[in-house]
């Protein structure tokens, strides 16, 4: 499952919450060049890693998705993702528009492009967002300002998920998103054995 949207809009306040409610779930960690917030410990948010160690994994092809963003890289290892998929896991992961772009276009045809579902976060408003940005306390007002023109390419993109999820109550978000896991679980196209073994496929 992946889970997009602007900076501000809560995705890693639902997505903590998806993964206390369903503990079975994988959390993909992303990379990060950008320095750990407080509070925030490596390995568990994110694999904060220097410019250096991400470029030496990109040039080993390491990630999955990769992209700058509000002048920091960001990106998602392979192995966060195929390794649990082909297990059998549901494994959600909390990235960034243009990382959703790249996972979309990079899955085309593949069979994890059949495991794949993609939502976006939206906030109520867009000055709900800012006031979010804000009372976070660890941004600058010019990196807030970024983020918000950020935030104004972004949005438009919801189009281009199969789901939307509007981030106004939180527990109603939760409630959305989890449904949307269970709904999929149920998808006849993502099963590529029948359930009953013995029984054969109707004659037409």
């Amino acid at each position: 499952l992946v889970v997009s949207g602007p900076s501000g809009v809560g995705k890693s306040t639902v997505c903590a919450e998806v993964l206390r409610r369903r503990p079975d779930l994988h959390f993909s960690v992303s990379c990060t060049t950008r320095a750990p917030r407080p509070g925030e410990t490596d390995g568990v948010q994110y694999h904060f890693l220097s410019p250096a160690d991400f470029e030496r994994r990109v040039a080993a092809r390491e990630f999955l998705e990769h992209a700058e963003v509000h002048g920091n890289r960001y990106g998602t290892l392979r192995r966060e993702v195929e390794t649990y998929v082909c297990r059998g896991h549901d494994v959600l992961l909390d990235i960034d528009v243009q990382g959703a772009r790249q996972i979309r276009a990079g899955a085309g045809g593949s069979e994890l492009d059949r495991c794949v579902e993609y939502v976006f976060l939206g906030p109520p408003s867009f000055a709900e967002m800012e006031r979010r940005l804000r009372a976070r306390g660890t941004d600058s007002d010019e990196a807030i300002r970024r983020r918000l023109r950020n935030a104004r390419r972004e949005l438009p993109a919801w189009r281009e998920y199969e789901h939307l999820v509007i981030n106004d109550v939180l527990q109603t978000a939760v409630d959305d998103v989890l449904a949307i896991l269970r709904a999929a679980a149920c998808e006849t196209g993502r099963r590529t054995t029948s359930p009953w073994p013995g029984i054969r496929r109707a004659a037409t």
